[in-house]
């Protein structure tokens, strides 16, 4: 079977103070999404990650009901924050028909230059998951080193001094309690200044 080319279905999204973007993989497919922006699917943690450390409440960013999230006070606080969010692959083939990473096939990385081109201020890139660490990495001058979970690596893109994070995935099929996650997170924003 030859999976159809999927092309990016959200533009990026890059608030003018960003300071941090944040890059998973692609997301899953329309039908599993509860809101039209990045980590839509309700069985992702990523915003209840948010939740809990920013405000000690894993449901903080949950819509009344439990069903979906609150999308416009995701924009808002995360623009407020200085957050950029796009995902390292701009073009790829649903190997499976869902978006677990080993069944992602790229085809097309995205254009960080372009991306970061209009975040100047930014110098702290993380990733979210193996694809998107390994797929970040495919674009960045050969010695960068893959940092480990929870670590960076130092690195110059465009003449732009990088520090590359790389953070737990926060997808529910990712063998780690949400609490767990949290934790790596908070340290992260931390030592970053977001927190």
């Amino acid at each position: 079977m030859n999976a159809t080319v999927e092309t990016h279905p959200l533009p990026p999204f890059l608030p003018a103070n960003a300071r941090l973007l944040m890059l998973g993989s692609f997301p899953p497919p329309r039908a599993r999404w509860k809101m039209d922006f990045y980590y839509p699917n309700f069985q992702n943690d990523m915003w209840r990650v948010f939740g809990l450390v920013f405000f000690g409440d894993k449901d903080y960013f949950v819509e009344a009901g439990g069903k979906a999230f609150k999308e416009g006070l995701l924009r808002e606080f995360l623009a407020d924050k200085g957050v950029a969010i796009s995902d390292t692959a701009h073009k790829v083939r649903r190997l499976q028909g869902n978006a677990a990473d080993k069944f992602l096939e790229i085809v097309e990385p995205v254009d960080l230059a372009g991306l970061l081109a209009r975040i100047p201020l930014c110098q702290t890139v993380m990733t979210t998951g193996e694809l998107a660490t390994d797929t970040l990495l495919a674009l960045m001058p050969s010695e960068t080193a893959k940092p480990k979970i929870g670590e960076y690596a130092e690195t110059v893109f465009g003449g732009r001094n990088l520090r590359l994070y790389r953070l737990p995935s926060s997808s529910r099929a990712y063998p780690l309690a949400l609490e767990k996650k949290a934790e790596a997170y908070g340290r992260f924003f931390r030592e970053i200044g977001l927190l």
